[in-house]
Protein backbone atom coordinates (compact mmCIF):
# COMPACT_ATOMS: atom_id res chain seq x y z
CA UNK A 1 0.00 0.00 0.00
CA UNK A 2 1.22 3.43 -0.87
CA UNK A 3 0.81 6.65 1.23
CA UNK A 4 -1.93 7.34 -1.84
CA UNK A 5 -3.97 4.67 0.25
CA UNK A 6 -3.71 6.76 3.56
CA UNK A 7 -4.24 10.19 1.69
CA UNK A 8 -7.57 8.78 -0.10
CA UNK A 9 -8.72 7.60 3.81
CA UNK A 10 -8.10 11.11 5.28
CA UNK A 11 -9.92 12.89 2.06
CA UNK A 12 -12.97 10.54 1.98
CA UNK A 13 -13.14 11.00 5.61
CA UNK A 14 -13.14 15.15 5.56
CA UNK A 15 -15.32 15.14 2.57
CA UNK A 16 -18.04 12.75 4.83
CA UNK A 17 -17.84 15.37 7.58
CA UNK A 18 -18.20 17.80 4.86
CA UNK A 19 -21.77 15.91 3.50
CA UNK A 20 -22.55 15.54 7.08
CA UNK A 21 -22.31 19.48 7.58
CA UNK A 22 -24.64 20.27 4.44
CA UNK A 23 -27.30 18.03 5.41
CA UNK A 24 -27.58 18.84 8.86
CA UNK A 25 -27.96 22.67 7.94
CA UNK A 26 -31.01 21.82 6.68
CA UNK A 27 -32.07 20.92 9.94
CA UNK A 28 -30.85 24.39 11.15
CA UNK A 29 -27.73 22.94 12.90
CA UNK A 30 -23.72 23.46 12.71
CA UNK A 31 -21.82 20.45 12.23
CA UNK A 32 -20.68 20.54 15.78
CA UNK A 33 -24.08 21.28 17.06
CA UNK A 34 -25.45 17.97 15.48
CA UNK A 35 -22.68 16.03 16.64
CA UNK A 36 -22.97 17.17 20.00
CA UNK A 37 -26.73 15.86 20.07
CA UNK A 38 -25.64 12.89 18.71
CA UNK A 39 -22.71 12.62 21.75
CA UNK A 40 -25.15 12.88 23.79
CA UNK A 41 -27.64 10.62 22.76
CA UNK A 42 -24.62 7.72 22.52
CA UNK A 43 -23.36 8.76 25.92
CA UNK A 44 -26.31 9.93 27.91
CA UNK A 45 -25.10 12.45 31.19
CA UNK A 46 -21.31 13.48 30.92
CA UNK A 47 -20.10 16.25 32.03
CA UNK A 48 -19.02 18.94 29.48
CA UNK A 49 -15.03 18.22 29.75
CA UNK A 50 -16.04 14.72 28.44
CA UNK A 51 -18.01 16.00 25.14
CA UNK A 52 -15.17 18.43 24.62
CA UNK A 53 -12.50 15.54 24.03
CA UNK A 54 -14.82 13.30 22.17
CA UNK A 55 -15.29 15.69 19.48
CA UNK A 56 -11.82 17.15 19.98
CA UNK A 57 -13.33 20.88 20.50
CA UNK A 58 -11.89 23.20 23.10
CA UNK A 59 -14.28 23.58 26.71
CA UNK A 60 -15.21 27.33 25.65
CA UNK A 61 -16.02 26.32 22.23
CA UNK A 62 -18.18 23.37 23.68
CA UNK A 63 -19.95 25.87 26.06
CA UNK A 64 -20.71 28.48 23.46
CA UNK A 65 -22.34 25.15 21.50
CA UNK A 66 -23.77 23.95 24.72
CA UNK A 67 -24.98 27.81 25.58
CA UNK A 68 -26.85 27.94 22.08
CA UNK A 69 -28.30 24.42 22.18
CA UNK A 70 -29.78 25.26 25.96
CA UNK A 71 -31.22 28.54 24.80
CA UNK A 72 -33.12 26.21 21.80
CA UNK A 73 -34.32 24.08 24.75
CA UNK A 74 -32.45 21.17 23.10
CA UNK A 75 -30.37 19.94 26.04
CA UNK A 76 -29.88 21.22 30.10
CA UNK A 77 -27.07 21.44 32.00
CA UNK A 78 -27.25 20.06 35.56
CA UNK A 79 -24.87 19.78 38.76
CA UNK A 80 -22.52 16.78 39.05
CA UNK A 81 -22.84 15.46 42.38
CA UNK A 82 -18.73 14.35 41.63
CA UNK A 83 -17.31 17.28 41.08
CA UNK A 84 -19.14 20.75 41.89
CA UNK A 85 -17.44 22.70 39.16
CA UNK A 86 -18.76 20.57 36.39
CA UNK A 87 -22.05 20.22 34.40
CA UNK A 88 -23.61 17.06 33.40
CA UNK A 89 -25.48 17.19 30.24
CA UNK A 90 -28.89 16.04 29.51
CA UNK A 91 -30.73 16.08 26.09
CA UNK A 92 -34.05 17.13 26.78
CA UNK A 93 -37.94 15.97 25.47
CA UNK A 94 -37.80 18.40 22.91
CA UNK A 95 -34.09 17.65 21.31
CA UNK A 96 -35.54 13.49 21.04
CA UNK A 97 -37.09 14.17 17.49
CA UNK A 98 -34.05 16.14 16.18
CA UNK A 99 -31.74 13.03 16.83
CA UNK A 100 -34.21 11.18 15.40
CA UNK A 101 -33.65 13.14 12.19
CA UNK A 102 -30.24 13.63 12.54
CA UNK A 103 -29.57 9.60 12.77
CA UNK A 104 -31.96 9.13 9.91
CA UNK A 105 -30.05 11.63 7.89
CA UNK A 106 -27.23 10.00 8.77
CA UNK A 107 -28.98 6.68 7.37
CA UNK A 108 -29.35 8.25 4.03
CA UNK A 109 -25.71 9.74 3.79
CA UNK A 110 -24.50 6.04 4.66
CA UNK A 111 -26.81 4.87 1.72
CA UNK A 112 -25.59 7.16 -0.19
CA UNK A 113 -21.52 6.43 0.36
CA UNK A 114 -22.40 2.51 -0.14
CA UNK A 115 -24.31 2.73 -3.55
CA UNK A 116 -23.42 -0.16 -5.10
CA UNK A 117 -22.14 -2.45 -2.48
CA UNK A 118 -23.68 -5.07 -2.13
CA UNK A 119 -24.40 -6.71 1.31
CA UNK A 120 -21.17 -9.27 1.76
CA UNK A 121 -19.29 -5.77 0.50
CA UNK A 122 -20.99 -3.75 3.32
CA UNK A 123 -20.00 -6.37 5.97
CA UNK A 124 -16.31 -6.70 4.73
CA UNK A 125 -16.24 -2.78 4.88
CA UNK A 126 -17.42 -2.56 8.36
CA UNK A 127 -15.36 -5.46 9.33
CA UNK A 128 -12.20 -3.54 7.85
CA UNK A 129 -13.29 0.09 9.71
CA UNK A 130 -13.06 -1.86 12.81
CA UNK A 131 -9.53 -3.49 12.18
CA UNK A 132 -8.44 0.36 11.42
CA UNK A 133 -9.70 1.74 14.13
CA UNK A 134 -7.96 -1.06 16.63
CA UNK A 135 -5.04 -0.59 14.69
CA UNK A 136 -5.02 3.24 15.41
CA UNK A 137 -5.60 2.82 19.18
CA UNK A 138 -3.12 0.10 19.49
CA UNK A 139 -0.48 2.58 17.90
CA UNK A 140 -1.56 5.52 19.97
CA UNK A 141 -1.27 3.49 22.90
CA UNK A 142 1.46 0.77 22.34
CA UNK A 143 1.33 -2.65 24.98
CA UNK A 144 4.68 -2.07 26.89
CA UNK A 145 5.61 -5.48 25.44
CA UNK A 146 5.26 -4.37 22.42
CA UNK A 147 8.01 -1.75 22.86
CA UNK A 148 10.45 -4.36 23.35
CA UNK A 149 9.43 -6.84 20.96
Amino acid sequence: MSIETGYRLADNSRQLRRLFDERVRGLGLTGPQARLLLALARHPSENQAFYAERLEIEPITLTRIVDRLEEAGWIERQADPADRRARILHLTDKSRGIVTRLRESIEGMTEDMLDGFDSAERALFAQMLERIAANILAARHPQPEALHG
